[in-house]
């Protein structure tokens, strides 16, 4: 059980760090702003209504609570895996990361109605779209679940501990 807390610690860390960096960009920029970092990156800030990608980012706000409700659904779900597989490595980090992630962009849904982007990547007049601590969070942990179903390593190792761990 201590370590189901300490990787729970781990999500309330990317959730810390996340309103941290918005609070951050808040505050020191307006909206629409955009600062050069170096060539290929900015600081902007941006919010975004949608989910990754803008996705449905243009609709009158019904996905503001579908997003939300997403979000906290399946970081519950995620805690009940992450409480399963908690004496393993890599996949409740990855799940830790989600969950923090998730949860750092639903706070920003419940108090501004979009969630504040502003890490900008970009090639001339390509980019990536804007994004943040928490969506960096999330990718990282669900490019680490796909490494742990992927690797026959890992996902050998991952079925001995978690056959190893008393139910």
């Amino acid at each position: 059980m201590p370590r189901y807390f300490a990787w729970l610690g781990l999500s309330l860390l990317v959730i810390v760090l996340d309103q941290i960096t918005k609070y951050a960009i808040t505050h020191s920029m307006s909206f629409g702003q955009s600062v050069e970092i170096t060539p290929f990156f900015d600081l902007v800030l941006v919010y975004n209504p949608g989910a990754a990608f803008s996705f449905l980012a243009h609709h009158d706000g019904w996905q503001r609570w579908l997003f939300t409700v997403l979000a906290i659904a399946v970081s519950g779900w995620l805690a009940v895996l992450l409480r399963r597989h908690c004496a393993e490595r890599l996949l409740p980090l990855a799940l830790a990361l989600i969950i923090g992630g998730a949860l750092g962009n639903v706070i920003d849904r419940m108090l501004l109605g979009a969630v504040i982007d502003f890490l900008y990547f970009h090639w001339g007049r390509h980019g990536f779209p804007a994004f943040n601590v928490a969506d960096s969070a999330i990718s990282v942990g669900v490019a680490l679940m796909l490494w742990q179903q992927f690797s026959p390593g890992a996902r050998h190792s991952a079925g001995a501990s978690a056959r190893e761990t008393p139910q």
